[in-house]
């Protein structure tokens, strides 16, 4: 039997979601506890990865187990036993034919800017950035990438990929005070593309450039042309959406 865990958490302290030895990842916390828990060893596989710092409010991952299981009982007993920057949201039951990666709909991503004045307390979860920002260049800048493109220009400079293509369906820049948000929703995204998209996009808007640049950085399909990786702490997976049919 197949189940789907929802979970959130804190980047903060990991080496990001995907397990690697000798090093505190999201996957090996989970699958750790989960194991014993069950009391047979169990792999999670997630929708996708996350960087070192990057934090979930909603990640997505399925598991097997040959039992059936009481959803609410393993969702509490996990979450006695996870570390304080894990929380299990939900777990049910889901067809075995169901794939958290591979049934993907489309991702939600925000990042989180503060245009105000620094703030130590928030240096983990919200980029301090601490200048102004041209709402208006950067919602103007950022339209140019709604849609179906190339992204190689954003993504990690080795090559990793096959197909740099991915459609973003919007878009959205939204001021509360003095903090910005930067929420993209899409159908995919390549390893670094969101960190790379807004630190292209605070870039031209820092130094006034035309917004149709961004084009022109995206049609050459080399990642030198792209400006500066932004930091992951104002990153967050916000959430992962399935067709309705799970």
């Amino acid at each position: 039997m197949r189940y789907l865990i929802d979970f959130s958490y804190d980047g903060t302290d990991f080496y990001g979601y995907q397990k690697q030895l000798d090093k505190r990842t999201v996957q090996g916390e989970i699958e750790t506890v989960l194991s014993k828990v069950l009391n047979c060893k169990t792999i999670i596989n997630a929708s996708g990865r996350t960087d070192a710092k990057v934090h979930a409010y909603n990640q997505k991952a399925h598991f097997d187990c040959d039992k059936s299981i009481d959803c609410g009982k393993l969702k509490n007993s996990l979450n006695k036993m996870l570390p304080n920057d894990i929380f299990i949201k939900n777990i049910k039951q889901v067809s075995n034919h169901f794939h958290a990666r591979y049934d993907v709909k489309y991702k939600k991503y925000i990042y989180k800017i503060n245009i105000g004045e620094y703030n130590p307390f928030e240096r983990n979860y919200i980029y301090q950035y601490n200048k102004n920002l041209d709402i208006d260049l950067l919602k103007e800048t950022a339209s140019y990438l709604i849609g179906t493109h190339n992204f190689k220009s954003f993504t990690k400079a080795v090559q990793e990929e096959k197909d740099y293509v991915r459609t973003i369906y919007e878009i959205n820049i939204v001021q509360r005070n003095n903090i910005v948000e930067i929420e993209f929703i899409g159908n995919g995204f390549l390893r670094y593309m969101v960190r790379n998209l807004v630190g292209t996009l605070l870039t031209i808007n820092e130094r006034k450039m035309a917004p149709f640049i961004i084009q022109d950085i995206m049609d050459k399909q080399d990642r030198v042309e792209a400006f500066k990786t932004i930091n992951p702490e104002g990153l967050y997976l916000e959430d992962v959406i399935y067709e309705s049919s799970i």
